[in-house]
Parts: C-alpha cells; structure tokens; sequence
C-alpha cells in the first residue's frame, strides 16, 4: 500500500484583507511529482504557495505533511519537514554576498545531501560571484541564490513562486528547464507557481489550475494544452 501523500490540502481557505482568493481547496502532491501551478494574476497561486508555510492569512483547512496534520505550525518547524520555498521577489538579504545568503541557510544546522560546494557546483556563476553583494546580480543570479539557498535547508518539496517573473526568456529557460529540470530529474518533488504556460508545462507532467477561489482542471499537462478553449477561458492564452 502506498503510503500518504508528501502534501496534502484539505478545505483550504483564505483571503487578502477582506477579499477571499481561495475557498474550500483540496489538493495532493506525491513525493517525485512535479506540479505547475496555473492561474491569471490574483488567482490565488501565491496565496495558495503562503498557505503551506503558514503565512499570510488563512480561513481554514487543513495542510499534512507526510500524514502529519501541520496547520497552525509556525513556518519554522513546516520548513523542517523538508518544505522549501523559494518566493516571488526572490527574498534575499541585499547586504549580503552571495557566500552569505547562503550560509544563513545552513544555520540550523541542517545535514543533508545538499552542500555548499553542490550548490555552487550547479550555479557555476554563484561559484564566481560567491564574494559579490546579491543586489548587484543580475535577476537570473538572484533567482539562482534564491534556489540555492533553499536547497541548502535539504527539502523534500521545492516550492517555486513565479521564478521566471522579470527574467529574460533564455534566462527563464535556462533556470527553470535545465537546472530546476535537474532537481525534477533527481526526485526532488516540484510545485511550481508559474504565470509562464509553455515553460512550466515542459517542466512538468501534471497541471493544476486556479480561478474562482479554487481548482478548475488538475490533470495531465498535456490534456490542458490540448483543451484550447479551456486555456483562453482561464488562462488567458
């Protein structure tokens, strides 16, 4: 028997000041899965990422963890059972190097498969701007930090929120396709929050779609390309 879901969403609910963006969703994501995350701005893709790590408001629901029920946990101790995220607006510290903002991901102290030296290994040019101040990267090498510093806390689950907002299309290919592709190709379970169809779609198998407070289509990523209707109905595209 298989046994429970890496993340499981139940009757999740929540809101932005008064409006409420998410009503009753349920949601399940298997360990090795890679899942994009789809919807037009304001659909909820960041709030619903916010959820899991027990920010910004929420209504109700529930949210489990390999089974164990973590609603209400601080983010601290959800991030310690493997969930990372790499946030919209990239979250870096700008005073710091880039040597810096990675260390700090490495205070607690975490062991794992992910080093120092692996993370530099797959951003060669974190390697080469390890002594350089993160507010003078570019947008790429900032997104680049950002995942590096979350691979450093060892997670199970990669959460990306919008990694390609602000980049270049061949940057956004480059990091979403080749170096998030190599995570995706270790094992490593994605669930990526993207505004970018086509990319996120070649990244990942299955599609899940936001409008109207909750989910209108998870399945196949190939089925949804093939519903065009479907795709400019929610999608815009």
């Amino acid at each position: 028997m298989p046994g429970p879901p890496l993340l499981a969403l139940s009757g999740l609910s929540a809101h932005h000041g008064a409006v409420e963006v998410l009503r009753g969703l349920s949601l399940e994501l298997r360990a090795g899965e890679a899942v994009a995350l789809l919807g037009r701005n304001g659909a909820g893709k960041s709030t619903l990422a916010q959820a899991l790590f027990n920010l910004g408001p929420r209504l109700g629901g529930t949210v489990r963890v390999m089974g164990q029920d973590v609603t209400g946990w601080p983010t601290h101790r959800i991030a310690r059972l493997g969930l990372a995220l790499v946030p919209q607006g990239r979250g870096l510290f700008p005073n710091l190097t880039v040597a810096e903002n990675l260390r700090l991901a490495t205070l607690r102290g975490a062991r794992g498969a992910w080093t120092l030296e692996r993370v530099l290994a797959l951003f060669p040019r974190l390697a080469e701007r390890r002594a350089t101040s993160s507010s003078a990267l570019s947008g790429g090498e900032r997104q680049m930090l950002a995942i590096g510093r979350a691979l450093l806390t060892q997670p199970r689950l990669l959460v990306l929120d919008e990694p390609s907002e602000g980049l270049a299309p061949l940057m956004a290919e480059e990091i979403i396709l080749h170096h998030v592709g190599r995570l995706r190709a270790e094992g490593l379970t994605v669930l990526l929050a993207e505004q970018n169809l086509p990319l996120a779609l070649r990244l990942c198998p299955r599609a899940v779609v936001l409008a109207g407070r909750g989910i209108v289509f998870d399945g196949p990523s190939g089925a949804l390309l093939a519903d065009r209707p479907f795709v400019q109905e929610h999608l815009g595209l």
